[in-house]
């Protein structure tokens, strides 16, 4: 019989309070451990007697940067029988927009089913045709809400919940923080695979978080969930005190600093600027054909907290402008504390407009998928301000973030 919603609520509550109680007693004196970490711990405790299917990619990793299937699959106290790859595969050989396909991994012998755009009954056809009967998800996020892995969680959750399978998050840190919620929220009506349900362009929150906000806000039926939370993580901390290897979740974050900006700056594919792409610096390089140092000048006239823009000219390998040098900026974020990364994307999208006559949106009007909604294009379009363009979905944040608090697990 399947658990009734509030039931099935009532249960990840409890255990919500005895993890952030283990999560408070290990920063006391212990470093950050993942949720893959305190599983291991119990010897697997939580999937005795399970068929277990994987959701991860190359971050699913451990501190001494061992991919976690590869230390599974030959340990006899879990029975891990089958790998489900994102966008980019499992073992991360797919470029953007791109997956792996169905295959069998030559490290293990293990059958990967392919997730990247399926979801509903279609996913739930992939679970059910693996044969396992718990979901696990470990994919390091970097803490937008375009970046697609939280709507794979979703995806998945939603599937696994149509499929009659239980599903795991294995709980890894926000690389940018989990202080706050910031930028506008996703209108409904703009949903697609950048954004799924109303969540802030910078969510503030953990994949373990996100399921929970997932399954209590946006499932039509909640799946039976259960989240193993790291211990000794605090909101305020940045990737770096984890004592983590960083492994790029995708081929163009190659940095925690790239994460750093990637809420802001990522508001470029929407345009006819490069973002960066095909360069070293994704996500901090930005430009085009026919900008000059007037950018750069313009942007650090405006002050903002903890960056600073220099005069760029770059070539990019692929993508916008490829093999042509172009002019723009590079970001140097010198106090991550202060740096506010979706007002600071903001910015430049306005002072690019003012500096450059050839700037454009993309014809497909891509950022209004990218903010959530029409807003932030019709605004700038209309002459506002940076500060005009923020406030007017501070509203719709303070929203957001009321119900935010209900799933947090970390102080």
């Amino acid at each position: 019989m399947r658990p009734s919603r509030r039931a099935v609520l009532t249960t990840a509550t409890a255990a919500a309070v005895s993890a952030t109680s283990t999560a408070s007693a290990a920063q006391r004196g212990r470093r950050p451990r993942t949720g893959f970490e305190r599983l291991a711990d119990t010897g697997y405790a939580l999937l005795d007697g399970q068929k277990v299917g994987i959701v991860t990619n190359p971050t699913g990793i451990t501190r001494d940067a061992r991919h976690i299937v590869d230390v599974m699959h030959p340990d006899p106290r879990v029975d891990l029988t089958a790998v489900f790859g994102p966008e980019h595969g499992f073992r991360g050989t797919a470029q953007a927009g791109g997956s792996e396909g169905r295959y069998d991994d030559p490290a293990t012998g293990l059958p990967v089913y392919d997730t990247y755009l399926k979801s509903g009954r279609a996913l739930a056809d992939v679970f059910t045709a693996s044969g396992v009967d718990t979901v696990v998800f470990d994919i390091q996020d970097v803490g937008a809400r375009f970046y697609t892995y939280i709507w794979t969680l979703y995806d998945c959750m939603e599937a696994a919940q149509l499929a009659g399978k239980r599903f795991v998050v294995l709980d890894r840190p926000n690389p940018v923080t989990g202080r706050a919620a910031s930028g506008p929220v996703l209108h409904r009506e703009f949903a697609t695979f950048v954004g799924r349900q109303p969540v802030s362009q910078a969510h503030g929150m953990t994949v373990a978080e996100l399921a929970r906000l997932f399954n209590g806000e946006f499932l039509t039926e909640p799946v039976p969930l259960e989240t193993v939370t790291m211990s000794g993580w605090k909101r305020s901390e940045f990737y770096d005190a984890s004592g983590l290897p960083w492994v790029p979740p995708s081929p163009n974050m190659p940095t925690p600093q790239t994460a750093l900006v990637y809420a802001g700056t990522c508001l470029f594919e929407g345009t006819n600027l490069s973002e960066g792409r095909g360069t070293t610096r994704p996500f901090e390089l930005l430009g085009a054909e026919g900008i000059d140092g007037r950018w750069a000048a313009a942007a650090n006239e405006l002050g903002l907290p903890g960056v600073r823009f220099r005069e760029a000219y770059f070539a990019p390998t692929f993508s916008k402008f490829q093999g042509r040098t172009i002019g723009g900026v590079q970001l140097h974020v010198h106090d991550p504390e202060a740096f506010d990364a979706v007002r600071t994307g903001i910015a430049l999208l306005v002072t690019a407009k003012k500096v450059w006559s050839g700037f454009a949106w993309r014809p497909d009007n891509w950022i209004d998928k990218l903010t959530g909604s029409a807003r932030v294009r019709t605004m700038i379009d209309a002459g506002a301000g940076t500060d005009e363009v923020v406030a007017d979905w501070q509203r719709e944040l303070a929203a957001f973030r009321r119900t935010r608090r209900t799933y947090l697990l970390y102080r």
